[in-house]
């Protein structure tokens, strides 16, 4: 994985320097909260409801077990013992005092970590496939790519004050799982018809109130042109975009309104003009990036005792079943460890837990960790003959719970608990689903079905990419959860149809009960999903389902 170089450390030390100074003029009150505001997001620090949040970035999810160790000690020393791995791929420490978090910003700098341009009108943390250098389906590793446009990002003059925040995801697989089709700019690597690899490069995706599947602008960018073509977008949205009305100022809208033939004209006018100020410098740096991406020296073993652990261990050949993705590697699994134990807030790791898994990678899996942007963190390298010895380590750090990609497998922003712009509670509603499913033991026959929450329109739990998604609203002070049917994050991806109206808190868990086993009646086979059903279905049976004769009558 990428390490830093001296400018990075000598960039990085200087701004939690400038930022000391800053947060001791706010608390001396020579800064006012209005002054102090645009300083803190700078640096990735939000008040929240009931305290300040630090968010951490981890670029494209990739950390060491030095850093997971770390991120342990600050949940320990300066939180409440526990982090909040998010859906950016990103840690946030929910609870930290102003006076500390210079040093928080110290303590991750001596990992080489930081939590710059995690919020505020800028490029935020790059995404990519939490999978990357590992999935079996991988054109090219997809993570060099993003550690440059990191530091393309990375304080860039021109774009520190964007109309609106900016995200950019990447994946070096044709199945895609960095849900780049929602992102402001989605890079799929693809290969031209001579076999050379490049970008297929995707647009004005974004949720939140206005959800859009992002539209291609170019069906393939050769890899030479990746700086110069993604700066001419960025500069084309920073001229045309709004800054009237924050609600119509993501780069979606200014595709909508202005179309995207003409947003193309004026990207590729742009580029034209940028292209030879590049020279090919990028491709030099892009070179050496790589250099520090190198796989890891896979081992030869037998596997026997892997195969003998599943057919004598039924939890265990579940927890295979469901917690394991296809590896290049002959020998290799990935390894996905589920944050979501059934009642448990999604995304939540205490600092013991992060411990356990820092060492995990450190003894099994070739010093690698991935966060995901399902909230759950992935050991990306893992030979199958080790994986009995994982699997009763995480047993016994509560990290063994078998239901990646299963209804209890749910993303959920932190909602009303945490959020200031928060209508709803998310949380509860994640909690109560998880555990009413693990009652009713039907999780491995519904099979994969992918529920979503968030606790406001802004969308941080992409509810509107859940096959079920669930919203959270304010409906004259009491809370109302509204559902979306249909999403899909894949490179199918699709926004999902509202069904009607919402239910009340107190109905929202067997209203998604009554939804789910009524799938069960519905689906034509046990293979076929809830996806799947729904497409071949449509709304109609599904909203039967939610909305029987007898609830209309009393509606009535």
């Amino acid at each position: 994985m990428y390490s830093y170089t001296d400018f990075d450390e000598a960039f990085v030390r200087e701004r939690v320097s400038q930022f000391r100074h800053q947060v001791e003029r706010r608390i001396s009150g020579a800064l006012t909260e209005d002054e102090f505001k645009p300083l803190r997001l700078m640096n990735g620090l939000y008040l929240q409801l009931h305290a300040y949040m630090l968010r951490v970035a981890v670029p494209y999810g990739t950390l060491n077990p030095a850093q997971m160790r770390q991120l342990a000690y600050i949940a320990e020393r300066w939180d409440k013992g526990y982090g909040h791995f998010t859906t950016r791929q990103n840690i946030q420490f929910n609870w930290p005092k102003l006076k500390d978090v210079p040093d928080i910003l110290d303590a991750l700098a001596d990992v080489q970590m930081h939590a710059i341009q995690t919020s505020g009108n800028t490029i935020r943390n790059v995404t990519a496939d939490h999978f990357a250098g590992a999935a079996a389906d991988e054109i090219e590793d997809p993570r060099p790519v993003a550690e440059l446009l990191r530091q393309w990002s990375t304080d860039h003059p021109e774009f520190q004050f964007l109309p609106r925040k900016f995200k950019i995801a990447v994946t070096g697989s044709p199945n895609d799982r960095a849900v780049t089709k929602a992102h402001d700019v989605g890079l799929r690597m693809v290969r031209d018809a001579s076999g050379e690899p490049g970008y297929e490069v995707i647009v004005g995706g974004g949720l939140g109130r206005t959800p859009m599947v992002g539209k291609v602008i170019r069906d393939f960018l050769p890899k030479a042109d990746l700086l110069p073509y993604i700066e001419a977008v960025v500069s084309v949205w920073n001229l045309l975009g709004r800054r009237d009305n924050k609600y119509k100022s993501r780069i979606k809208i200014t595709v909508h309104e202005n179309g995207l033939e003409k947003i193309r004209d004026l990207v590729e006018e742009r580029f034209n003009a940028l292209r030879p100020e590049f020279g090919g410098v990028d491709q030099t740096l892009l070179k050496e990036i790589e250099a520090q991406f190198t796989p890891p020296a896979f081992v030869s073993k037998p596997t026997d005792a892997y195969e003998a652990a599943r057919a004598s261990n039924a939890a265990f050949r579940s927890w295979t079943d469901t917690n394991l993705a296809a590896h290049k590697a002959d020998g290799y699994a990935i390894v996905s460890i589920s944050i979501k134990k059934h009642g448990a807030t999604p995304g939540d790791a205490t600092a013991d837990q992060m411990r356990v898994m820092a060492d995990l990678a450190e003894s099994y899996g070739h010093s690698e960790l991935r966060i995901s942007h399902e909230q759950n963190v992935i050991l990306p390298h893992v030979h199958k003959s080790d994986l009995p010895a994982v699997y009763a380590a995480l047993r016994d750090a509560d990290l063994a719970t078998a239901n990646i990609g299963l209804v209890s497998d749910i993303i959920a922003c932190p909602g009303m608990d945490y959020c200031a712009l928060a209508t709803a509670r998310s949380i509860p509603i994640a909690q109560e689903i998880a555990t009413r499913f693990d009652e009713l033991k039907l999780e491995h026959d519904i099979g994969p079905l992918k529920i979503k929450i968030s606790g406001c329109i802004n969308a941080c739990g992409h509810h509107h990419v859940g096959h079920i998604g669930i919203l959270g609203l304010d409906r004259a002070g009491v809370e109302n959860y509204q559902i979306t049917l249909g999403g899909d994050g894949t490179e199918d991806a699709a926004i999902g149809t509202r069904t009607g109206p919402g239910f009340p808190a107190e109905e929202i868990i067997p209203a998604i009960e009554r939804l789910v086993l009524g799938y069960l009646d519905l689906r034509s086979s046990p293979e076929e999903t809830f996806l799947e059903t729904y497409r071949r279905l449509g709304m109609e049976p599904f909203k039967a389902i939610l909305y029987p004769p007898e609830d209309k009558a009393n509606a009535a």
